[in-house]
């Protein structure tokens, strides 16, 4: 009788926590618009002007990272040379720590390109940008 109510429970918080979370980002959206408001109308009551109350609450928009997904790709790709170096090797079960260093690695690997191509493609822009 229990094995089918372990079943079932398992079943409901699976589909309970995706659905929980979107409600929470739901939620917080929803406190953070009516704080902003708040302070907009305490901005405006103490004599600011109301685009300029509105200037002040806005976020400032997110840098503009051009090299992100070659970063993110550099990564993924060292983390599938470590593991593919683990597997070549046949040094360590998946369970062992060297496992996980080597997967380490690898990432760092990835990092240190992506590194070393994103400063090479940022001083050729500056020299093109650059008047002469």
């Amino acid at each position: 009788m229990f094995d089918n109510l372990e079943g079932l429970l398992a079943i409901t918080l699976s589909l309970a926590v995706p659905i929980i979370a979107i409600l929470m980002v739901f939620i917080s959206e929803i406190k953070k618009k009516r704080r902003d408001t708040e302070v907009r109308l305490a901005l405006i009551q103490q004599g600011t002007d109301a685009e300029t109350a509105k200037i002040l609450i806005e976020q400032q928009p997110k840098k503009n990272d051009k090299y992100s997904n070659l970063r993110a790709g550099f990564i993924l790709v060292g983390i599938g040379l470590g593991a593919a170096v683990d597997a070549l090797i046949g040094l360590s079960p998946k369970h062992n720590i060297y496992f996980w260093l080597i997967i380490a690695a690898g990432m760092g690997v990835g990092l240190l390109t992506s590194f070393v191509i994103e400063y090479k493609l940022t001083q050729k822009e500056r020299q093109e940008n650059t008047p002469q």
